[in-house]
């Protein structure tokens, strides 16, 4: 990054005109799309570091573990902000025969599984996008088997970290099962999950889809793609025994976090593990006021859009109409017109009742003079 274009973000974050939040929760209802079918991904895209305004950990990430500080926690507790969720979704089947995303959209988790914790106040929402290849089988499967296990583990929701952590492994040895009970099922899934609990977001991502956080018009990638360019998790890779070969994974898969894929030779084993790790990398904040809204989206989605563009663009149709799953279908629409060839889906959730508003930009004021000299050498120009 430039100087100039260092200078123009700074002046872009100074001069946000951030509206005012409603402090009402309100959340919507539980939404499934479970169209699916059998294809296989392999693109591997590149990410792009030099992206102007992607900020990646720009902004302190907020603990609730045990471990927070009480410093932390008077932190939290300062901000006064609390989001009122409102969501919507859009998939597509795009260029392929078959459908192999899907995606769930829950508002109150405890209450859609009839459990009961610290109150309707306290209610954790929880949205998920699941990306299958080889099959739909495992894509179902971590779908409606994920956000069970999650929610009747006895540390929900106070070790939400902890919990999700184990909830991505346990769901993927119990699908192992599943297949060795029935090979039809055979097949794998990326897995990106954002839950949020009062004003924290908590992103758990295993695999390549995105989850983007529009923070006063800025995209904060809230994950990272786990596929065999990335230098991190290549050297993951080779460290268990494994091998990236012309941009796959011991040659034969597009991204080196996944759950399922039990039948690929190689890449699990129940005991020693493998170089295909089902472990999601986590993210948790605190939502402010200046947090807008935070798109999850499917890898086709991002094989045409970046991080900032999709915010852009988003932001724009919001404040045209302020429907959320008008957003994700137009999302949907542009990344097919922009010659997307993957399944798409997005899910979007929304933190204000009111649209983004405009980004107010101040023109510096700079005197302009030249000086005795200019002027006639000016003139010497002009009279040839």
């Amino acid at each position: 990054m430039c100087v100039q274009e260092s200078e123009e973000v700074s002046e872009k974050m100074e001069n946000l005109d951030i509206s005012k939040s409603d402090d009402n929760v309100k959340i919507g209802s539980l939404q499934v799309e479970d169209e699916l079918g059998n294809t296989q991904k392999e693109n591997c895209e590149k990410n792009t570091s030099s992206s102007l305004a992607v900020i990646r950990n720009s902004f302190p990430m907020e603990s609730i573990s045990e471990d927070t500080t009480i410093a932390d926690r008077k932190q939290i507790l300062f901000n006064k902000f609390l989001p009122t969720l409102r969501s919507g979704e859009w998939s597509d089947i795009g260029g392929r025969l078959d459908m192999e995303d899907t995606h769930i959209c829950i508002a109150d988790l405890a209450k859609n599984f009839g459990q009961s914790i610290l109150g309707e106040e306290e209610a954790v929402s929880f949205y998920g996008v699941f990306d299958g290849h080889g099959g739909k089988g495992a894509a179902l499967f971590v779908r409606d088997f994920l956000p069970r296990i999650i929610v009747e583990d006895a540390d929900f929701p106070l070790k939400l970290e902890k919990v999700v952590s184990k909830s991505f492994l346990e769901t993927d040895a119990a699908f192992a099962k599943s297949c060795s009970a029935d090979s039809a099922f055979s097949s794998g899934t990326t897995a990106l999950t954002a839950m949020i609990f009062g004003r924290s977001l908590l992103v758990a991502n295993a695999g390549d889809c995105r989850a983007v956080l529009s923070r006063g018009g800025l995209a904060i990638e809230m994950s990272k793609d786990h596929r065999p360019c990335c230098v991190s998790e290549r050297t993951r890779v080779e460290s268990l025994g494994g091998f990236v070969d012309d941009g796959y994974l011991n040659g034969q898969l597009g991204v080196t976090r996944a759950l399922g894929d039990w039948h690929i030779k190689g890449l699990k084993e129940v005991e020693k593990g493998g170089p295909l790790s089902a472990e999601p990398e986590l993210k948790l904040l605190t939502l402010t006021k200046e947090d807008e809204f935070l798109i999850i989206g499917s890898d086709g989605i991002w094989d045409v859009f970046r991080s900032q563009n999709a915010v852009d663009f988003a932001r724009r149709r919001l404040q045209e109409h302020n429907n959320a799953k008008l957003c994700c279908k137009e999302v949907v629409d542009e990344a097919k017109k922009r010659g997307a060839i993957d399944n798409l889906t997005v899910v979007m959730v929304c933190f204000h009742s009111e649209p983004p508003p405009p980004i107010v930009f101040q023109r510096s004021r700079i005197r302009k003079c030249i000086s005795a000299e200019g002027l006639q050498n000016l003139r010497s120009l002009l009279d040839g």
